[in-house]
């Protein structure tokens, strides 16, 4: 197949293999159709997976894999990154299952370095867990922005709604202070070049949101709006992007402003990321904009409440796996082209 009708190869990462993770994969695919767009390659252990096919009485089929070699078109290929028995305790925060999502995770995040998988889809860890000595991030995003080339933006993403941050995963108290004018600056530019090179719109829209409640209140609740955020939005216009605010989040969300915005820039994780989840949750996509390689992941946690219940629904992972593979192809198209 030619363009856009093609397969694509599929990277997958387990994340906890106590949460609800395995159990969606293994449900996405069982629907055989999800074969007719993706060649699917999941950084895991045949054995679990067995297990897991087993406790949720599911068909899907899979088989042992090795990278470079030629790949089933309709089963799971599992690359086996477990050396050790694994006992699955579901909703349970163990040490062997951080350290098995870890492998996951550094394996699949390799062979995308190595283009061979075209996308990374990255099922939901426990940031808890995973830390060690060789592994000291609050997660996800902050190791691919080491181990790919850009600038990272933590950018969560639907057809109709986009919201990045200018901020991510850092506590409260240091938000104010980690916004300066450059950073600010980078955010912006990494967005408008991820509106643009990844979803086809070619002079997008950006709003900025306050960091003060009422955006400062003309220095009332605090100055950084007025010397920080509203000079350097001046001066990023100036130059030719169509960036505007800031913007009180507490009524930004409410009112009909992000329908008139291509996205929205957060200053902080929870600003940004609260109206999201409320308003689109179980359709959303995690989306590391800015690096030079697609990775996606769905708008959930590990779920350990729910885990090993049945219960997990898809939705959201397959959001993940067909936006990766929309930016893919959307990326594919702007280099042939040079559209800017």
């Amino acid at each position: 197949m030619d363009g856009r009708e093609r397969k694509i190869k599929l990277g997958i990462s387990i994340g906890d293999p106590n949460g609800v993770g395995i159990e969606i994969i293994l449900k996405m695919f069982e629907d055989k159709r999800m074969f007719n767009f993706f060649t699917p390659i999941v950084f895991a252990s045949t054995k679990l997976l067995s297990f897991q096919r087993k406790h949720f009485n599911l068909q899907t089929s899979f088989a042992s894999y090795v990278l470079g070699n030629k790949s089933s078109s309709n089963q799971l290929n599992v690359v086996e990154v477990l050396k050790a028995p694994f006992t699955t305790l579901f909703g349970e925060e163990t040490p062997e299952g951080g350290v098995l999502a870890l492998a996951s995770f550094k394996a699949a995040t390799q062979a995308l370095k190595e283009g061979k998988v075209d996308v990374l889809v990255t099922a939901p860890l426990n940031k808890h867990n995973v830390q060690s000595e060789t592994f000291a991030f609050p997660g996800h995003t902050d190791y691919l922005a080491k181990e790919l080339t850009g600038e990272s933006l933590m950018f969560m993403v639907t057809d109709t709604l986009k919201v990045g941050l200018l901020t991510d995963h850092i506590p409260v108290s240091e938000v104010a202070q980690a916004i300066t004018p450059e950073l600010i600056k980078k955010k912006v530019a990494n967005m408008k070049t991820s509106l643009q090179h990844d979803f086809g719109i070619a002079k997008p829209k950006i709003a900025l949101l306050g960091i003060n409640p009422h955006t400062g209140d003309k220095g009332v609740i605090g100055e950084e709006d007025d010397t920080v955020l509203r000079p350097t939005l001046k001066e990023i216009y100036t130059k030719g992007t169509m960036v505007f605010g800031p913007y009180a989040a507490d009524s930004f969300f409410g009112t009909d402003l992000p329908q008139k915005f291509d996205a929205v820039l957060a200053t902080y994780h929870d600003q940004g990321l609260i109206p999201f989840k409320t308003l689109t949750f179980g359709k959303g996509v995690n989306f590391t904009a800015g690096l030079d390689k697609v990775r996606t992941s769905p708008d959930h946690g590990t779920a350990f409440d729910i885990a090993g219940k049945g219960l997990a629904e898809t939705t959201s992972f397959k959001e993940a796996s067909f936006m990766a593979r929309e930016i893919f192809f959307n990326r594919e198209s702007h280099a042939e082209y040079n559209i800017d």
